[in-house]
Formats: C-alpha cells, structure tokens, sequence
C-alpha cells in the first residue's frame, strides 16, 4: 500500500447535551487512505459515518468536541483544532455533501459558486476562475454554457454533477462522498457512481464514499470499514468482507441486502442501534447478535488483526475467549 494522503487515527466526537450529559457519535475511529483509493464507510443510519467525515472536514457544530488525529500528507491538521483544518478545506480535502440540492445557495448561479472556493483561496478570480469553471462543468458533462443558470434550473443528477464540479474545483487530493446518490434514480446513480470512478482513476483523488449501501460499496471501493455504534467494528478488502466476514454484523448486513444472484431469502437484523448517550456494556452489537457467548454482554470486544490487513471486534476471532465458552 502507498503512503496514506490522509489518516484519521483514534478519532473521536461527542456532542454535548443538554442535562449535562454527552452523545458519544464516532469513538476511537482510525483508517488510512492512499493516492486514488476508494475506501467505503458502511453501516446503518446512527453509527457515525456522516459525522466522522465532517469531523474530518472540520464542519461540526459548537456543541460538538473532536479529539485524535486528522493526519494529511504527514501533517496533523487538527492540531489547533478548525482553525487549522479551514486551510486545507476544499483545496486539500473537499467534499459532496448528502442532497446537492442542500449544498448550493439558490440565489447564487452554480457558476459563480464553483468559483467561490478557488477566490477564497487565491487559486484563481475573474476571467481564469470562469474559464476553470466551464473546465470543470465539461468534465462532470455539463455543457459550459450552463454555468449562469440556478440550482432550481438543474435536474438533480445535473445538481450532484455540478457538486462534484465544486468539489473538485481547488483540485483536492481527498474527495468525501456523503451518500452522494441519494434521491437519484438507478440509472443517475449508475452515471454519478461511473463519474467519481473515473476521477479517482484519471486525477488520482483519493475518495471516501459513506453509505448504507454494502453492494455498492463492494462495486465501487477497494477497502472499506463498517460501522456500529460510532465504532469501526470490521475494515479490510472489500472482497475480504463480501466472501469473508470477520464480524456478525457485516454477515448480516450483507444477508439483508438483495442479490441477484442469490436465491437465498432476504432476512433483516431484529431491533435497533444503541444508543450512544449511555454507556454501553460489552459488545455494542451483542442484544442483535445470532451468535452471542459468555463475553459478550460482558467484555468489550476489540480490533483483532485478522491477517493482509482485516481486523474486526468480534470474541469469536479470539481462539481464547472462543475456547474458554465451548
């Protein structure tokens, strides 16, 4: 594996509450990412994949707190927290926000704001910004001569073409994709999922792709991490995960999800996510588990290295605690 464009290394964030207690969200997360891979966040709504990227891009809220690592190109740029990652935003590390719609002014033409971060950083203005702009739009497929028309004049995978124009505007070496096909018809979806393909490859953008999505996370990424209760619970080759779970919750992610080449039935994960402002005793994933033991309402299971760089949580992988319930 090449040298990481960027690490997240024990990242975590909570939020602050208002009878004084906190919301855990994303705890002890960590990953790397190399020149143009694509790595995936998966798991279900709740677990912490949003709000680990947005910790990453420094776009929390007030009431939220960060701690650990955000490591780019070998500089940890949360060191003096959002004063020190606004530099990088959008020139180093951008982002596609979940529903383009929500990501332009409406008043503003798509034109003017793909501009907007190459003025706030110095990159270009003027004439050379506009030229850079219908660049941009022709490289997403979307005619330059539509730089001056509005968010609403745009179909929406016309909006989230254009949004992954801004993204690429200051020409970042990381892209966060935040369920970037969200309220897109298949055939769209298939177009965007093509196009961030083809960027990663042709421009060498390293990409992190959140989703609930285990088979387009398998079709698109290389590596990806699952997600339970703001924690990493699994991370490795995506073909690792698919033929080859280390942890039950990516077992039955991948059993709920329909297969077309399956004929197998589709069975859903009984009850809910916990939740994360109380403490949680054992393993998270325990109360929904089909094969729970002794240690698991107990003992908190942690990353065990599986081999070729697999690791998961799971008691099952740890032939002692496996030998001792039998």
């Amino acid at each position: 594996m090449k040298a990481p464009v960027l690490e997240a290394r024990d990242l975590h964030v909570w939020f602050d509450l208002p009878d004084d207690r906190e919301l855990h969200a994303v705890q002890g997360v960590s990953f790397g990412l190399a020149p143009g891979e694509r790595f995936g966040l998966v798991g279900e709504s709740g677990c912490g994949k949003t709000t680990t990227i947005l910790g990453l891009m420094g776009l929390l809220p007030p009431t939220a707190s960060v701690a650990g690592q955000v490591v780019l190109e070998g500089d940890n740029i949360m060191a003096r927290g959002e004063s020190s990652v606004a530099p990088h935003r959008w020139k180093d590390i951008a982002m596609i926000f979940q529903g383009a719609m929500n990501a332009f002014n409406p008043v503003k033409t798509i034109g003017d704001q793909i501009a907007e971060p190459m003025e706030v950083h110095g990159i270009s203005e003027g004439d050379a910004a506009r030229q850079r702009v219908g660049e941009l739009l022709e490289m997403v497929g979307i005619s330059r001569d539509r730089a001056d028309r509005y968010p609403h004049e745009f179909s929406g995978g016309m909006r989230q073409r254009a949004a992954i124009a801004m993204a690429l505007a200051c020409e970042p070496k990381v892209l966060l994709a935040d369920e970037p096909t969200t309220a897109l018809d298949v055939m769209v979806q298939a177009q965007i999922l093509q196009l961030l393909v083809s960027l990663t490859h042709d421009l060498g953008l390293a990409m992190v792709l959140v989703t609930h999505d285990l088979p387009l996370i398998a079709q698109v990424c290389n590596r990806a991490a699952v997600m339970y209760a703001g924690e990493i619970v699994e991370q490795g080759e995506t073909e690792t995960l698919y033929h080859d779970p280390g942890h039950p919750y990516t077992r039955l992610l991948f059993a709920a999800t329909p297969d077309l080449y399956d004929e197998s039935n589709v069975t859903s994960i009984p009850g809910g996510p916990p939740r994360l402002d109380r403490e949680i005793i054992g393993c998270p994933f325990a109360p929904r588990c089909d094969r729970t033991f002794e240690p698991c309402p107990t003992v908190r299971p942690e990353l065990r290295d599986l081999g070729a760089g697999h690791t998961a949580a799971c008691h099952l992988n740890d032939p002692v605690m496996r030998a001792a319930a039998s």
